[in-house]
C-alpha cells in the first residue's frame, strides 16, 4: 500500500485559518498543524518517524480501520509530546531497542490504535506523561506489551495485550497507571508486573490469562491494587510478592494455576478481600519469612489439584484468615517455624484430605469459632515449643479431632469434637496441652486419649457416646518419673455419674489402644517431605549397619576432618575394649558422655546421630536413637517442674543418645532465680544413675560452652571430651552446593563454580551465618532463579533445564 496524503482542518480563530489543506508526508502536515487542528490520514503505509508536539487530533480514515500503517523502518514510529488524540491508527515497529509507540509528555488520547511490532516495548509511558488509552491493542512478541516508567501514569480502558515476548504490563520507576477493563495474555513474562519504590499499579475488571511467568508479580517495594480482576491459566504462580511489596485483592479470581496460586515473600503484605483461590498445583497461599503477612476476608480457596496444603505459613511469616472458606484440599491450613503464626476467625475448613491445622517447629496458631468437618485430622500440634488456641471451634466428621504431640502445648478451650471415628483428642509422645470446657460426642473410639504420661490438663471437659470409653490414660510405665500423666479435674461422662478419676487414682496401668496406621500421617513438605510420627511411638529398631557402614556416612559428610578423627578415634577405644573384654582382659574405662562446640549449621545433630548408630552397633547402647531437646524442654515455669521435665526428657533417651542443643541456655550469665541450674543438676545425677544407659551430648556455641562447663563442678568431669566443629571452608560449601545439584539433576555451568567460591569467599560469616544451612539455601535460591530465567523460554533444551549460572546466584545477605 502506498503512501497517502493527509488532508489537515485547520480550526484556528481567524477567518483564513479555518480552512482545509493537503499534504504528501505526515511529518509536512505535522509541522503545517497548529493546536486543535484535525490531520486525517489516507490510506496508505508510512514510512516516517512522527514525533506529535502539539495538541492536534491525528487519525485515519473513518469506517476503514487498520488501512493506515506507520511503519518506518527503525526507529521510535510514533512518539507523542502534547496532549492530542491519536486514533485508528496502525503502529508497526522493528526496533528492538526503542518502543512502537512513545508517550513522554502531555495527556494525550489514544483511541483504537493497533500496535504489531516486535520492539523494546509495544506502548512506553515515561516521565510525566498521563495519557488515556481505549480500546488500543498491542502484538508485541519480542518485547513487553505495554511499559510505563520513571513516575509515568495514565488510564488504560479495554485494552489488550495479545502477545509479548517479556511482561505483559510492566511498572517500575516510580510509575503509576490504572488499567479498566484490559486483558493481557500470552506473554513470554508475567503479566502484570510493578517493582521499586513508589511504583504502584491498579487495575479493575481485568484478565490475565495464558502467561509463561506470574499472572502478577509486585516486587522491590511497589505496591497493587486489583478488583474484580481473574488471573488464570499461568505457567509459574498466579501471583507473586517479594521484597515489601504490598498488594490488594478485592473481588478477585485465582484459579487454574499450576503452582503456587499465590506466592508472597521477604516482609511483603498481601490483602485479599471477597476473592476465590481454587485449582492450584502447589499452595492456595504460600507465606514466608518474618514481617511478611496476609489478611484474607470473606475468601474461598478450595479444589486443590495437587498434594500440598492450601495455606502454608513458614519462616517467620503471619496469615490471618476471618470469615474465609478453606475446602477440598489435602491440608488446609500448615504453620511452621518459630515466629510464624496464623489466625483464623469464623472460617470454616472442610472437605480436607489429611491435616486441618498443622502446627510445628514453633510455631503458632489460633482458631476462633471456627467449623472444621471432614478431615482425617481436624488439628496437629506436632512439637515442641508449637502451641496456639482452639476457641470455641466445632470438629466434626473426622479420623481423629484434635492430636498434640512431641511438647507442643495448645489451648483448647470450649471446643466440641463430634463423630470421630478414632479419638476425639489424643495426645502422646510427651505432648502436652491444657483441655478446658470440651466435648466429643458419638466416638468410634475413645472421646479423651492421653498415653505415655503426658502431662495434659483437662479441667471440666465432657464425653457422651464414646464407644471405647470417655477417658483413656495410659501410663508411661514402671520407670516414669512420679508426677507424670494428665492433671484432671470435673470432668464427665455419660459412662458414669460418679465423674473421671484422675489416672494416678488408677490401681493398674491402661494398656494403650490400637490405633490404625491412618491416625497420624505424613507431613506434607513444602520442600521436602518429612514422615509425621505414629499415634504410639515404636521402639527404635536395632541398628541393621555395622560400624564401618556408619563410620563409612560420616566419611561421606562434607568437610569435618578433625571430627571424623576424633570420632574415629573413640569408636576404636570402644571397639578394642569390648574385644579385650571378651578375651578376659581389663578394658579402659571409655567416658562416652561428649562436647560438641561450634556454629550452626556445621553438623552437630547429624554427627550426634550417626555416634548413636555406632554405638549401639558396637553394643554399648541397647537402640542408639537420637532424642533432640533445648531449653524450652528442660526447664519448666515453677519450682519442681524443672526437674520433672529433665526426667522425662532422660527416659525418652533411655537406650539412646540425649542431644541438648545450645545447652549454654542452662546457665545464662545473670542467673538470678533461673530454673536452668536445676535442669545442670538433675541432669548430672541422672548421668551417675544411669550412667550406661544414656550418652548425653551437650552442644553449643565454643565460648559459651565453656562458661556452661564451669557452673557445676559435677558437668565437665562427666564430658570425656569436647569436639569443635570448625566453620566450612569456601571450598567445603562449594562441594555441598555440588552436592546438592547432582542429587537434584542439575549442572554447575562453566564459571559458576569460580563464582559460588568467590560468593562463599565474601558472605559475611557472622552469628547468622549458617554454614552448611547457607549452602542449601544458596542451592534453592540458584534453582529459583534458574526456574524464573527458564520460564521464559518457548521451547528449553536440556541444558537449559539443567545448567545453573553465576547469574543465578543471590544477592549477598
Amino acid at each position: 500500500m502506498a503512501q497517502g496524503t493527509v488532508q489537515v482542518t485547520h480550526t484556528g480563530t481567524s477567518r483564513w485559518r479555518r480552512r482545509t489543506g493537503e499534504y504528501a508526508s505526515l511529518a509536512a502536515a505535522l509541522e503545517a498543524a497548529a493546536d486543535g487542528d484535525v490531520l486525517t490520514v489516507a490510506p496508505g503505509t508510512y514510512r516516517e518517524n512522527l514525533v506529535v508536539q502539539r495538541a492536534v487530533t491525528l487519525r485515519g480514515p473513518e469506517g476503514s480501520p487498520g488501512s493506515v500503517r506507520i511503519a518506518p523502518l527503525d526507529g521510535v514510529p510514533l512518539t507523542v509530546r502534547s496532549s492530542a488524540v491519536v486514533q485508528d491508527l496502525h503502529v508497526e515497529g522493528q526496533d528492538a531497542a526503542a518502543p512502537a509507540l512513545l508517550v513522554e509528555e502531555g495527556t494525550p488520547e489514544l483511541l483504537d490504535v493497533r500496535i504489531v511490532t516486535r520492539s523494546a516495548a509495544g506502548i512506553e509511558v515515561r516521565g510525566g506523561a498521563r495519557p488515556t488509552v481505549r480500546r488500543c491493542t498491542v502484538d508485541n512478541p519480542a518485547g513487553i506489551g505495554i511499559a510505563v516508567l520513571d513516575g509515568g501514569s495514565g488510564v488504560f480502558e479495554e485494552c489488550e495485550v495479545v502477545a509479548a515476548g517479556q511482561a505483559g504490563v510492566a511498572v517500575r520507576g516510580g510509575a503509576h497507571p490504572r488499567l479498566e477493563r484490559c486483558r493481557v495474555h500470552h506473554a513470554s513474562g508475567s503479566g502484570l508486573t510493578a517493582t521499586g519504590e513508589n511504583s504502584a499499579l491498579e487495575a479493575v475488571g481485568c484478565e490475565v490469562y495464558e502467561v509463561r511467568g506470574s499472572g502478577v508479580q509486585i516486587t522491590g517495594r511497589a505496591t497493587a491494587h486489583l478488583t474484580d480482576c481473574d488471573v488464570h491459566r499461568t505457567t509459574a504462580d498466579g501471583v507473586t510478592l517479594d521484597t515489601d511489596a504490598v498488594l490488594t485483592l478485592a473481588d478477585c479470581r485465582i484459579h487454574d494455576i499450576p503452582e503456587n496460586a499465590v506466592d508472597l515473600r521477604s516482609r511483603s503484605v498481601l490483602t485479599l478481600t471477597r476473592t476465590t483461590v481454587r485449582q492450584f498445583g502447589r499452595n492456595g497461599l504460600s507465606v514466608w519469612d518474618p514481617g511478611t503477612r496476609v489478611d484474607a476476608n470473606q475468601c474461598e480457596i478450595f479444589d486443590s489439584t495437587g498434594d500440598y496444603p492450601a495455606v502454608w505459613v513458614s519462616d517467620g511469616a503471619t496469615a490471618v484468615l476471618e470469615s474465609c472458606r478453606v475446602h477440598d484440599v489435602p491440608d488446609a491450613l500448615f504453620v511452621l517455624d518459630r515466629g510464624s503464626r496464623a489466625d483464623v476467625v469464623d472460617s470454616d475448613l472442610s472437605q480436607v484430605r489429611n491435616t486441618a491445622v498443622s502446627v510445628s517447629d514453633g510455631a503458632m496458631a489460633q482458631l476462633d469459632d471456627c467449623r472444621i468437618r471432614d478431615a482425617a485430622t481436624g488439628a496437629w500440634f506436632r512439637d515442641h515449643g508449637s502451641g496456639g488456641t482452639l476457641n470455641n471451634c466445632t470438629v466434626d466428621g473426622t479420623q481423629t479431632g484434635v492430636i498434640v504431640t512431641k511438647g507442643a502445648d495448645p489451648t483448647i478451650e470450649r471446643c466440641t469434637v463430634d463423630s470421630p471415628a478414632e479419638a476425639g483428642f489424643y495426645v502422646s509422645a510427651g505432648g502436652r496441652g491444657s483441655f478446658l470446657n470440651c466435648r466429643v460426642t458419638g466416638s468410634g473410639g475413645y472421646g479423651f486419649h492421653v498415653i505415655d504420661g503426658c502431662r495434659t490438663t483437662l479441667r471440666k471437659c465432657r464425653t457422651e457416646r464414646c464407644a471405647r470409653g470417655g477417658y483413656e490414660f495410659a501410663d508411661a510405665g514402671p520407670d516414669a518419673a512420679a508426677g507424670t500423666g494428665p492433671d484432671v479435674e470435673d470432668c464427665t461422662s455419660d459412662e458414669s455419674g460418679s465423674g473421671v478419676r484422675p489416672p494416678a487414682a488408677r490401681e493398674t496401668a491402661v494398656q494403650t489402644a490400637h490405633q490404625s496406621p491412618g491416625l497420624l500421617g505424613a507431613i506434607p513438605g513444602q520442600r521436602v517431605t518429612e514422615q509425621g510420627p505414629q499415634a504410639v511411638p515404636a521402639e527404635p529398631e536395632q541398628p541393621t549397619r555395622t560400624s564401618k557402614a556408619v563410620l563409612g556416612e560420616l566419611d561421606a559428610l562434607v568437610g569435618l576432618n578433625s571430627v571424623k578423627r576424633e570420632v574415629r578415634a573413640l569408636t576404636d577405644m570402644i571397639e578394642v575394649g569390648r574385644r579385650r573384654q571378651q578375651a578376659g582382659l581389663k578394658a579402659a574405662s571409655v567416658k562416652r558422655h561428649l562436647v560438641f562446640t561450634g556454629s550452626p549449621g556445621t553438623g552437630k545433630t547429624t554427627v550426634a546421630r550417626l555416634y548413636g548408630e555406632i554405638l549401639a552397633s558396637l553394643g554399648v547402647l541397647e537402640k542408639g536413637h537420637l532424642v533432640e531437646v533445648s531449653r524450652v524442654d528442660l526447664v519448666g515455669e515453677h519450682i519442681g517442674s524443672t526437674a520433672i521435665r529433665t526426667q522425662e526428657a532422660f527416659d525418652r533417651a533411655r537406650g539412646g543418645v540425649l542431644f541438648i542443643d545450645e545447652a549454654y541456655a542452662l546457665s545464662p550469665e545473670d542467673s538470678g532465680r533461673d530454673f536452668g541450674k536445676e535442669a545442670i543438676d538433675t541432669l548430672v545425677k541422672l548421668m551417675e544413675d544411669h550412667r550406661d544407659a544414656v550418652v548425653v551430648i551437650v552442644a553449643g556455641y565454643t565460648a559459651e560452652m565453656e562458661r556452661f562447663l564451669s557452673v557445676n563442678p559435677g558437668v565437665a568431669s562427666r564430658f570425656s571430651r569436647t569436639i569443635t566443629f570448625s566453620d566450612y571452608s569456601p571450598e567445603e560449601l562449594l562441594r555441598i552446593v555440588g552436592q546438592q545439584a547432582d542429587e537434584h539433576e542439575y549442572r554447575l555451568a562453566e564459571g559458576t563454580a569460580e563464582a559460588l567460591l568467590k560468593y562463599f569467599t565474601a558472605i559475611p560469616k557472622g552469628p547468622a551465618f549458617g554454614n552448611g544451612r547457607t549452602a542449601r539455601q544458596t542451592f534453592e535460591a540458584m534453582v529459583e532463579r534458574h526456574a524464573s530465567r527458564v520460564a521464559q523460554v518457548d521451547e528449553p533444551s536440556t541444558d537449559d533445564l539443567t545448567l545453573l549460572y553465576a547469574e543465578d546466584l543471590p544477592d549477598y545477605p
